[in-house]
């Protein structure tokens, strides 16, 4: 690792600003890190929380799901694994979720039961989801939003506080994985995280499952 990737920040340390903007838009798929740093005691803490998670009938989805996530909006994930990003299972929320994926300190996908069926909440920045790449909230892109769901019924959205960010709620498993085929939604997604990631190490490194990220990852 040469100097200034010593001295920089979240993931600046390993892919530099031109590095991201084309795994962002789809251009390149920067190499990952061939084994992960794993914990033993990490791992054996949550696994009763995950095999809970496994006897739920929305089990199968989250699992595929997490997997598509990580496919198409986690950079480098295995690098990057825990120190950087963090998935929890069942964390106690008031919300009551089942599955979340965080970075630095912000949540940045949220899964939830809906009945038998799941619905998510996904956060990105306002500038990319607005007709004009605007921070105005009534120039919200709800056409496309209804593009990216199975059903436009499936789609809603909020805007949580902070600068530039806005969340987007989805019900059902079919049309959560619409949304992370949609290559518009996608970059944006790709954009928030890499935000958040390049801010620095993760809050949320103690709640991270490694049961959970066996899914994400793939392996």
């Amino acid at each position: 690792m040469n100097a200034a990737r010593r001295t920089a920040t979240g993931l600046r340390r390993f892919l530099d600003l031109e590095q991201q903007r084309h795994w962002i838009e789809g251009k390149a798929t920067p190499r990952d890190a061939d084994e992960r740093s794993e914990s033993p005691e990490q791992r054996l803490k949550y696994v009763a929380r995950f095999q809970k998670l496994l006897g739920r009938p929305q089990a199968q989805d989250i699992l595929e799901i997490l997997r598509l996530y990580g496919r198409n909006c986690i950079p480098i994930p295995r690098k990057t694994e825990r120190h950087y990003w963090s998935v929890s299972c069942l964390p106690s929320s008031p919300d009551k979720p089942l599955v979340r994926v965080n970075a630095s300190w912000m949540e940045l996908f949220t899964i939830h039961a809906d009945g038998e069926d799941i619905r998510a909440r996904f956060l990105v920045h306002l500038s990319d989801l607005t007709t004009d790449h605007s921070l105005a909230q009534s120039d919200v892109d709800e056409e496309f939003l209804e593009s990216c769901v199975a059903t436009p019924e499936d789609v809603g959205y909020f805007f949580p506080r902070g600068e530039d960010i806005f969340g987007i709620t989805v019900r059902s498993a079919a049309s959560i994985r619409k949304c992370l085929a949609t290559p518009r939604l996608v970059r944006a997604i790709r954009t928030f995280n890499l935000t958040h990631m390049n801010r620095g190490r993760n809050a949320y490194q103690a709640s991270h499952c490694h049961s959970l990220a066996d899914y994400l990852l793939d392996d």
